[in-house]
């Protein structure tokens, strides 16, 4: 059959053709861009998952970002804070050296003491003028906000870490529930009869061994010693033994008590008589301790004398117990009057006040946490999992190293001239204990910050870096199998197109001229 209105072979021809070019532009487009899927047609299913690995992949990115820049801030903080630690150290080595008093004068120790003053300067100025990119470091910007916080029943809050997930405020609620306790040990004051002379005295002479924490020492004591007197001679020793001495209720007719100047299970007292009577009859003296599960009794009404045999039994040793308490319900660790909590919402370190860690009938205190904090986005999506919160507190010296002193709250300002205790006080009252005590609480709370930051950086930051690396090496693989063109393969179907568009061109040629052969029919 011969047609001219239709040539359908060049149809055909033109159709196949347009394929081919198709084809080859396809192929040509991909060798260009180096990847397969240049629009949602090339694949519409392997365009969206690779472009949500694309995003998983700007977001690991962005993280691995974010952690190593709170590594740079988390270096840089502890790197002030190693300044911190050196003068620290220098500030205890000038009050060491001025307690020395018997081998310098006074004027080395008041140079010793402008010393110390340009120290606590340079740590606070430290303090102000640490910062990252504008950044603020150690000026109580990156600390929490704590609110509503009772003196009188919690000393110092220092809080490490809290979670603010779907809250603006933290509400934290303390409940002791084991009392704090000195290591105790009571000698009756009533014998021989009660009413008689000789109560609340010493019936003949007496060496005692008294042992605490601090070391030991031998007291002679001669007969008829009042309770008061006998106080006095070890209380006088209680720097170098730990352990003081009190009237039970203020009067020596109900008794003595021997107790360790701290509170906690590292808090001991040991008493022994290692001489014997003499006469040698029972002369009264007999040191009792209430068993380890009994608290501390009310003794406003007497001492529980009636005791004796059953929960108040003979001793010569009694340690002391850590303050138990509850925080938010959970279990907190008590150290003394410390109580810590380690949690992944809350984490903390309380201070309790004498009276409330003594007290587990007293009411439950509360305070808040409102805000402040540092918080660092580790991870690919904006979630709490991926986040982490971590608090760094002032370093300033009025706000460093706070320590009981007498009941009252002392920081490391208060070493410092014509403060309560710079040198020439400490040398006036011829004790250095509280400097000494403030010092090396300022120096375990640099420490123990800086290792925090450390275990920070170590545990949370560089672990997560490596594990976003991971993620990052895994998904870029998965896209490049999705999305990047294989160039052998498209070299190959490359020089296919070429062919086949040759072949069509050269087809169509020749169904263009087919219908030029009508012509022989006409002659």
């Amino acid at each position: 059959m011969a047609r001219i209105n239709t040539n359908v072979s060049s149809v055909i021809a033109q159709a196949n053709l347009s394929r081919n070019n198709k084809d080859l532009d396809i192929r040509l487009t991909r060798l260009a861009t180096g990847v397969r899927i240049n629009r949602g047609a090339d694949d519409p299913a392997g365009l969206i998952v690779s472009e949500r690995l694309r995003t998983d992949i700007q977001g690991v990115s962005q993280g691995i970002k974010n952690a190593e820049r709170a590594s740079l801030v988390i270096a840089t903080t502890e790197g002030s804070l190693a300044e911190v630690n050196d003068l620290l150290n220098s500030i205890k080595s000038l009050v060491v050296e001025a307690a020395n008093t018997g081998a310098f004068s006074d004027t080395e120790r008041q140079a010793n003491q402008l010393q110390i003053d340009s120290a606590i300067d340079s740590l606070t100025r430290i303090s102000n003028t640490a910062t990252f990119g504008g950044l603020k470091l150690l000026d109580g910007s990156l600390d929490y906000v704590v609110s509503g916080l009772v003196s009188s029943a919690i000393s110092k809050a220092n809080v490490f870490g809290a979670s603010f997930v779907g809250t603006d405020e933290i509400d934290v609620e303390v409940d002791v529930v084991q009392s704090a306790q000195k290591g105790s040990l009571f000698v009756r004051g009533d014998l021989p009869t009660p009413g008689a002379p000789e109560n609340g005295t010493f019936l003949s002479q007496t060496t005692l061994r008294i042992m605490g924490p601090k070391g030991v020492t031998e007291l002679i004591i001669a007969a008829g010693t009042s309770y008061n007197d006998a106080i006095n001679i070890v209380n006088q020793r209680s720097p170098f033994t730990g352990v003081e001495a009190a009237l039970i209720n203020g009067d020596a007719t109900s008794g003595l008590v021997f107790r360790s100047t701290d509170y906690g299970s590292d808090s001991f007292v040991r008493v022994e008589r290692i001489d014997k009577p003499s006469p040698p009859l029972s002369d009264g003296f007999a040191a009792y301790a209430f068993d380890g599960n009994a608290a501390y009794p009310d003794t406003t009404g007497g001492f529980p004398w009636s005791l004796i045999g059953t929960t108040l039994t003979t001793a010569t040793r009694d340690a002391g117990q850590d303050v138990g308490a509850l925080i938010n319900g959970a279990l907190a660790t008590g150290r003394g009057l410390l109580i810590s909590s380690n949690g992944q919402e809350l984490s903390l370190e309380l201070l309790l006040n004498e009276d409330f860690a003594i007290r587990p009938d007293a009411a439950d205190k509360m305070f808040y946490i409102t805000g402040g904090g540092a918080l660092f986005q580790i991870g690919p999506q904006v979630q709490p999992q991926q986040q982490t919160n971590i608090g760094v507190q002032s370093v300033a010296a009025s706000l460093l190293g706070g320590t009981l002193v007498e009941g009252q709250l002392q920081y490391l300002s208060s070493l410092k001239s014509g403060q309560s205790n710079d040198l020439k006080t400490a040398e006036s009252r011829n004790d250095f204990t509280p400097l000494q005590d403030i010092l090396d609480k300022s120096i375990d709370e640099i420490s123990v910050l800086r290792g925090r930051l450390g275990a920070f950086e170590r545990n949370v930051i560089e672990t997560g870096v490596r594990s976003l690396q991971s993620q990052y090496e895994n998904l870029s693989s998965s896209v490049s199998q999705i999305r990047d063109a294989d160039f052998a393969a498209e070299t190959s179907a490359l020089t296919r197109a070429q062919v086949l568009t040759s072949t069509a061109t050269s087809v169509l040629q020749l169904a263009n001229t087919q219908a030029q052969q009508v012509l022989q029919l006409l002659g």
